[in-house]
């Protein structure tokens, strides 16, 4: 078991993934009770996670995220909703433009790490026609994707990134 800095510093973006080795249900079950422990304003959990594991879904996801093959090979998409109205109804405009928001991204955050802890991989996907991703899995009105995380057991990792020096993103006060 790896302890929370090894799996921070494990989490990578992954674009292929073993085509033979689904997620056990027991996992994305874990990795979802992860993604609902995020903190969220008010503990609103103003959001909704999709989870697409059919291969027509995963294919329709792919093809409205500018045809990303790896959404499609990758046996689970998980898709991140905001639920606007809920934070508006306690915090007006800001809940409603700003907190749904953060409430679906860190609850994306949490569930990225969750994967790595389960022995699995994650890319996050911004790049998508929410419109067509809301008409494919049929979202009803008031809940718009934010994020998408393609799921699975890796096949490769990649090369390991250069990140920026603390010193060009902290300054100390």
């Amino acid at each position: 078991m790896w302890d929370f800095f090894e799996t921070v510093r494990h989490r990578h973006s992954v674009r292929k993934y073993q085509a033979d080795m689904p997620v056990e249900r027991e996992k994305l079950h874990a990795i979802l009770e992860m993604a609902c422990a995020a903190p969220s304003a008010g503990d609103l959990q103003a959001y909704h996670i999709e989870v697409a594991t059919s291969q027509a879904d995963r294919d329709a996801l792919r093809r409205a995220a500018d045809n990303q093959s790896f959404i499609a090979e990758a046996p689970v998409c998980l898709v991140f909703c905001t639920d606007a109205a809920r934070s508006a109804a306690r915090y007006g405009t800001r809940g409603e433009t700003l907190y749904a928001v953060q409430d679906a991204t860190i609850a994306a955050a949490y569930a990225q790490l969750a994967i790595v802890a389960a022995g699995m991989a994650s890319t996050w996907v911004g790049n998508f026609d929410a419109t067509e991703v809301c008409r494919t899995l049929g979202i009803p009105a008031g809940l718009t994707p934010v994020a998408l995380l393609s799921v699975g057991y890796p096949a490769e990792l990649p090369e390991e990134t250069p990140r920026r020096r603390l010193d060009e993103v902290i300054n100390f006060r």
